[in-house]
């Protein structure tokens, strides 16, 4: 039988715009509460609700008039940006669909996404100007989609009037064209089920996949999020800082689009600097951080976060979501507030947006734990086990399958790999590992990251963390890796804080007296300046293992040990 939330969810049908706009009640203290600032800018660059609201409609306005049409797609190319939410929501209004694009893309991993869904405009950052033309000409489409997109001011007589490329705000509308403006109802299932974003998968395992997001589970994830994470209604004056990039889809989920629903104030940073974020954390009285693991852990052991040089007792509460972190990490994070905040991870993938595993907020264990939680509101779980077929025993681990109203739509133009990843019933098939003990959620590996050694299964995650746990060691990765009979063997790549103070021997003899035979780095260890990564922190193993593979090849690295 599938695991059900203890909470039922029956997520209304209607559009986005009209459900965080015209449906805002009183979680919002006034229409000119600041909902989005710039970190860097406060004072000067911002929006309030109300003028959220109007740039967008703007936005909405002048790309109909420049010939959008319903389904096309618009791309931006750009770090974080507080005009960021009016690209989403002018393309969302316009009945677009928003996509967005990596800054550090190289130019072919950008030309394959305009390749794959050939958007109409695609607003390119400074930064990303070039490559973005490049991307555009070498996936054979017109140059004229490239607008050049930068922060500008919100008064409109200090707009740039000549660019040597078309500027994105030539598809700024009117005020008049704002207020004249009207957005499609989509008050029927099958009108609700539109897609609005275009969320591409990171690609760990294979190509990048749009994932086609509906206006339904969008406004289903909300809810979801609005009575779990944000559920203790006695919290006032909550203070947040984007420190995730909007170009991915728990970034954009929970603060481009959730946020400004629940009348949250936003500072955004442009990009992630451990510094500068201790640094607004105490200048902002910051309350809530959502982080990814790496930066937990950079955190964790950077001696100004411990020191107490910066001010950041303001923080209440911390969710870390995108990978498993291990429990000695989080209880040395934890140290930082001695003891008054606790973090709390969570679980989603962009094919699960944005979450569908989190704690509720109002629940007060004071525990330090690995938990993701339990089950989003209208959310229901099984776990498989190896061979597909059947679901395991109480207490086993397995396969995760979830289903909900937030699970996505399809992937964009990929029947083969829709099928293969969710069924003709509605479960996804999440490719993770999972446990439930006591009523909370475990999640304890990748389905394709395991590890077989010798019959048995070896979880990278665990000897993840055992690794982190080394004072010098400040990040780790684990593959496997084929010794002489075919069989894998466990290999850890790491980083070291000083390379002269830790050797592989002694990398390996810290896990060797930690864990069971099988476990043992037979693989031998690697040191790397740095661990391959996702936006989102997950861990390219991909790259590892064709690392491995090269270096065996050309004799630089022996195969496993026996």
């Amino acid at each position: 039988m599938p695991y059900q939330s203890r909470w039922p969810l029956a997520p209304p049908n209607v559009c986005l715009p009209t459900f965080i706009f015209d449906q805002s009640g009183g979680n919002l203290q006034s229409a000119q509460r600041k909902v989005f600032l710039d970190a860097k800018r406060p004072e000067t660059h911002y929006f309030t609700f109300s003028s959220y609201r109007e740039w967008s409609k703007r936005f909405a306005a002048g790309l109909s008039a420049a010939g959008l049409r319903p389904g096309d797609r618009v791309m931006l190319f750009s770090g974080n940006s507080i005009f960021t939410p009016i690209v989403v929501m002018g393309t969302i209004i316009a009945q677009g669909i928003y996509n967005s694009a990596n800054p550090g893309f190289s130019v072919r991993e950008a030309a394959f996404q305009i390749k794959d869904c050939a958007p109409k405009f695609i607003l390119a950052a400074p930064n990303c100007l070039q490559r973005a033309q490049e991307a555009v000409q070498m996936a054979a489409m017109d140059l004229g989609a490239v607008l050049l997109f930068e922060d500008i001011g919100l008064d409109e007589l200090h707009w740039p009037q000549q660019t040597p490329i078309q500027h994105w705000t030539k598809l700024l509308g009117s005020s008049q064209a704002s207020k004249e403006l009207n957005w499609k109802e989509l008050d029927s299932p099958e009108k609700s089920n539109r897609t609005a974003l275009l969320a591409y998968s990171s690609g760990t395992t294979g190509l990048p996949k749009g994932v086609e997001i509906s206006h339904y589970q969008i406004v289903s994830n909300i809810i979801q999020l609005e009575r779990t994470l944000c559920s203790d209604k006695t919290v006032t004056n909550r203070r947040n800082l984007c420190v995730l990039p909007f170009y991915h889809g728990l970034g954009l989920l929970y603060y481009c689009l959730m946020s400004p629903k629940l009348g949250l104030q936003i500072y955004l940073m442009e990009r992630y600097d451990l510094l500068t974020m201790l640094r607004h954390i105490a200048r902002f009285r910051i309350t809530e951080l959502l982080l990814v693991p790496p930066m937990l852990i950079a955190m964790a052991k950077h001696p100004t976060a411990r020191s107490g040089e910066c001010d950041i007792s303001s923080v209440r509460k911390i969710i870390v979501g995108a990978a498993p972190l291990g429990r000695e990490v989080t209880e040395r994070f934890e140290e930082i507030w001695q003891g008054r905040v606790r973090v709390r991870q969570a679980w989603g993938m962009t094919e699960a947006p944005a979450l569908c595993l989190a704690w509720d907020e109002c629940e007060t264990s004071q525990c330090t734990t690995t938990s993701v939680g339990e089950l989003l509101p209208g959310v229901e779980a099984k776990l498989i086990r190896d061979d597909g077929a059947e679901e395991t025993k109480q207490g086993q681990a397995g396969e995760l399958w979830v289903r909900g109203p937030n699970i996505m739509k399809a992937y964009w133009r990929n029947e083969k790999a829709t099928t293969e990843t969710k069924t003709s019933d509605g479960w996804l098939k999440t490719g993770d590992i999972a446990l439930i003990d006591k009523g909370k959620w475990y999640i304890v590996d990748r389905k394709k990251e395991l590890i077989k050694v010798r019959g048995a299964q070896v979880a990278p995650a665990e000897l993840e963390a055992l690794l982190l746990e080394h004072p010098q060691i400040i990040d780790a990765a684990v593959i496997g890796v084929k010794n002489i009979t075919g069989d894998e063997e466990p290999r850890a790549y790491v980083v070291a804080r000083n390379k002269s103070m830790i050797s592989e021997a002694q990398v390996e003899e810290f896990i060797q007296c930690r864990v069971s035979k099988q476990k043992r780095l037979c693989g031998g260890v690697v040191f790397l300046n740095s661990i391959p990564k996702t936006p989102a922190g997950k861990i390219v193993r991909r790259e590892l293992r064709d690392k491995a593979n090269r270096e065996i090849r050309n004799g630089n690295l022996s195969q496993a040990r026996l």
